[in-house]
């Protein structure tokens, strides 16, 4: 009994929320005016963390029940997570939402809404509709790639439950991928490759490059690697915010021994050595300027003097540079002195008293 009335109201609640998002589609639908503004509302909605009161009703923690719980990212649990497991077990349920988001194809956020809400359904239900299933691919692919964008700009990881299931349940399992058409999989593959370093994903990388599709162009471009290395430099060039591009350049070293034709190797460097002066194009901040420096010469060894003598040849161009260069080498050095003392201070100390204990 007790089974039976959990699995009733989680039911219960998973169907109003169905019928709330199917009754804010419509109102996007009929009305033109709004319909911006309605959707992403309806997206901010669903990308809301399920507070606790929600997840007594929904999560059951009955054996035979596909719980969502497993879809959280650490502790954190949003409404997509929830409802896209509904949809898989009921599909039903999920195909007036699915209608609607037809109609509404090519408004902002529909993509949105759909990557978030229909991933797991996309791969689970049987789709004979070659059309159907190749508007649907392309719509999950740029809706992911939308929301992943969400994340980057606001350093969060919201969606890293989708980037997971796409990564670990459907590109390294190949009978879900191959459910997709091949240039969707190629689509998905080169869209992970650009976030994988920044939801925290390299130990997969391995397994990632192994089950890289086949490429009409890979005979001018080069083997998975070589892709994988394109599409994160250009990943690289159009990040702005500070933290994120951080977190790349220091994730990036693990790229070190991976094989890679001399054009690739040469925008990797290029692109790494982009970030290292001041100004533009790129305008790094200081802490930009050096984690570049310490990515290329990890990754690149040779030449690492002389282009520092180069680099610092060109500082020597821009005058109004010298002042901000000057002050962080003297606070350098003086942070160094101050760490030797302190260093020297303390083992003295320890020597010191380690012959009144004994």
């Amino acid at each position: 009994m007790q089974k039976a009335s959990s699995t009733t109201r989680s039911s219960a609640y998973l169907s109003a929320l169905t019928q709330e998002i199917q009754k804010k589609l419509q109102k996007a639908l009929a009305s033109p005016s709004q319909r911006p503004n309605l959707l992403q509302e309806l997206f901010a909605d669903i990308a809301l963390e399920v507070d606790d009161r929600a997840k007594d009703v929904i999560l059951s923690k009955e054996e035979d029940l596909i719980s969502p719980a497993d879809d959280s990212v650490d502790g954190q649990l949003c409404f997509y997570d929830v409802l896209a497991d509904y949809y898989v077990r009921v599909p039903e349920s999920g195909k007036p939402i699915l209608d609607l988001l037809v109609q509404l194809w090519s408004q902002s956020f529909a993509s949105h809404i759909f990557a978030l809400l229909f991933h797991k359904w996309l791969f689970e239900v049987e789709l004979n509709n070659s059309e159907v299933l190749l508007r649907y691919s392309s719509a999950l692919v740029q809706g992911a790639t939308n929301v992943f964008w969400i994340d980057i700009q606001t350093n969060t990881r919201r969606f890293q439950s989708l980037f997971r299931y796409l990564l670990e349940e459907v590109v390294l399992e190949p009978a879900r991928l191959n459910k997709i058409p091949v240039q969707a999989q190629r689509d998905l593959y080169l869209l992970l490759s650009r976030f994988i370093l920044f939801y925290n994903s390299v130990d997969k990388l391995e397994s990632f490059l192994k089950q890289f599709p086949a490429f009409p162009n890979a005979f001018l471009v080069g083997g998975p690697a070589d892709f994988f290395v394109i599409e994160l430099a250009d990943q690289l060039q159009k990040l702005k915010i500070e933290p994120v591009l951080l977190h790349y350049l220091s994730q990036i070293k693990l790229l070190q021994g991976m094989e890679l034709r001399m054009t690739t190797s040469t925008r990797l460097r290029s692109c790494l050595y982009s970030f290292t002066s001041p100004g533009g194009p790129m305008y790094p901040t200081r802490a930009v300027r050096h984690a570049a420096w310490d990515a290329l010469d990890f990754l690149f060894p040779v030449g690492r003097y002389p282009r520092h003598l180069i680099s610092l040849f060109f500082r020597l161009l821009y005058p109004w540079y010298w002042p901000s260069s000057c002050w962080n080498f003297v606070m350098s050095c003086i942070k160094a002195i101050l760490y030797s003392l302190f260093g020297l201070i303390f083992s003295s100390w320890v020597k010191l008293v380690k012959p009144k204990r004994s």
